[in-house]
């Protein structure tokens, strides 16, 4: 049946129960009722230890409600691994680098960003089980795969790799090798979410978090202009990600630091930037424009000199918020014994309220505010990528309320059942375009050939010192079984987390 058939009050009458499945062949949405996949259950995660089933729709349901979680249906093994092992890691008292990075961040691009976020958001959704999301994160690899080959870092070692998964969206990830297996990881999501029919409607997703994608694609760029970087001389390794379906409970950063603690990844700090555009709340509010810095359920030492790289980058200021726990993807790092931390565009109470919805908007966003979380990323990135970053004796992670780092080995409880109230109203819709196929800079994502996942190999990079043993190549991920699209009712217009 053709979506543009469909009356209101049939639409009215099916989207309680029905499940809506994209027909990649045909321009059709079908509507099946699957009692098997409805009745699907779920572990997720509430707070350390605070675990529940729950269904589909009940995920959504949480988000309207403002309640975080992490669907750790597939990962309950995240932080084991690095529990006994789990070091205090030490950064830098302020930042060095102010020559060297004062001229790069002159070059970075308000109109890049606006350009790459236009493209970005010119997806119908990139919703994490839809096949626009998919060809969104086509179009992103293949991006960020043309920036590092233009600067020339693929010759040196360099690379960017699909990180596959099940649901048919792939986190993306770029790797420019260092002197050291000490990596240093800038994240950002890559999909994005409308809370009313989620596999239905759209969600253009600019501030959430087309504007984190778009601002730490600019400091990559940036940062391959600097050859110290490109030819592989930077002190650590550096990677940065875009994460896939953070909206269903940080399911691609988990898989991602699921793997990398099994392999035992030496990442010592990751940054998460998740919503880096939106201001008016604040000036609203009568409040200087600032860097949001959360400091709660983040590592307290990586948080400290973020705010001393603010104030030495940034031309405005931080101020200190929280989002709670599993906010954004920083979580699934923390968890798995890695130092992290996050920053957002203003005090949390002042973030977008327009997020999770088809208003989410480039409109609505502020470039220069973007420039800033740019500025940000890049003093941050160059800073550990050649500092020192040495550890103190074992101590097992703690999981406090404030600045805490990881948590403790993850033991959940009997799991509860819960069951979500009926869904209690629809609206008409539209019949989802077509995605964009080509941009004036980028060519289609179909015509991109699939890249995966494959962890860094073994290089053996110049001037390494003699004490210093050889990387050890990583063991190869594996995917998350599928999960199943959930039809749930319309959200509340309040605040949200990422």
């Amino acid at each position: 049946m053709k979506l543009t058939t469909l009356s209101v009050l049939a639409l009215s009458a099916t989207a309680i129960n029905a499940r809506f499945v994209e027909k990649h062949e045909t321009d059709q949405v079908v509507l099946t009722s699957d009692s098997r996949e409805d009745a699907t259950k779920y572990l997720i995660e509430l707070s350390p230890g605070e675990t529940r089933l729950v269904t589909e729709e009940d995920k959504w349901d949480l988000k309207r409600q403002n309640i975080n979680f992490m669907d750790i249906t597939d990962t309950q093994s995240l932080g084991s691994y690095n529990i006994h092992t789990s070091k205090k890691r030490v950064f830098p008292e302020a930042p060095v680098h102010q020559s060297t990075l004062e001229p790069l961040l002159k070059t970075l691009s308000k109109s890049n960003m606006r350009a790459h976020l236009e493209k970005f958001t010119s997806f119908y959704t990139r919703y994490y089980k839809s096949s626009y999301g998919a060809q969104s994160s086509a179009w992103l690899l293949e991006t960020v795969t043309d920036m590092v080959g233009a600067a020339g870092a693929d010759k040196h070692g360099a690379h960017v790799k699909h990180f596959p998964h099940s649901w048919g969206q792939n986190s993306v990830i770029a790797t420019i090798p260092g002197q050291s297996d000490k990596t240093v990881v800038i994240g950002a999501h890559q999909d994005s979410i409308n809370l009313f029919l989620p596999a239905f409607l759209p969600a253009p997703g600019a501030d959430d978090d087309g504007s984190g994608t778009v601002t730490i694609l600019e400091a990559l760029r940036v940062l391959l202009t600097d050859e110290s970087v490109v030819q592989g001389n930077a002190t650590n390794t550096i990677e940065f990600h875009w994460y896939s379906a953070e909206e269903g409970g940080l399911l691609g950063s988990q898989a991602i630091f699921s793997a990398y603690e099994k392999e035992g990844r030496d990442v010592r700090a990751m940054l998460q930037q998740d919503m880096t555009g939106y201001i008016q709340k604040t000036l609203d509010a009568g409040e200087p424009e600032s860097v949001g810095v959360i400091t709660d359920f983040v590592d307290p030492a990586l948080t400290e000199f973020i705010k001393t790289v603010v104030t030495e980058y940034c031309d405005i200021p931080y101020v200190e918020t929280k989002c709670g726990y599993a906010c954004s993807d920083h979580a699934s790092a923390s968890k798995a014994g890695y130092p992290s931390a996050f920053v957002i565009e203003s005090d949390f109470k002042y973030s977008d309220d327009k997020i999770h919805t088809q208003d989410d908007k480039i409109e609505y966003l502020s470039f220069d505010h973007m420039l800033q979380h740019a500025r940000l990323t890049l003093g941050l990135v160059y800073e550990l990528a050649f500092a020192e970053l040495s550890s103190t004796h074992n101590t097992p992670p703690t999981h406090g309320q404030d600045t805490s780092p990881a948590p403790p080995l993850y033991l959940p409880p009997a799991p509860q059942t819960r069951t979500s109230p009926a869904p209690s109203r629809s609206s008409p819709c539209a019949p989802p375009p077509s995605p964009s196929s080509s941009s004036p800079t980028n060519p289609a994502p179909q015509t991109q050939p699939p890249h995966h996942y494959s962890p860094p190999p073994p290089r053996a990079p110049p001037q390494r010192p003699a004490s210093q043993p050889p990387p050890t190549p990583p063991q190869t991920a594996s995917p998350h079984p599928p999960t199943s699209v959930a039809s749930p009712p319309p959200p509340s217009p309040s605040e949200s987390a990422p």
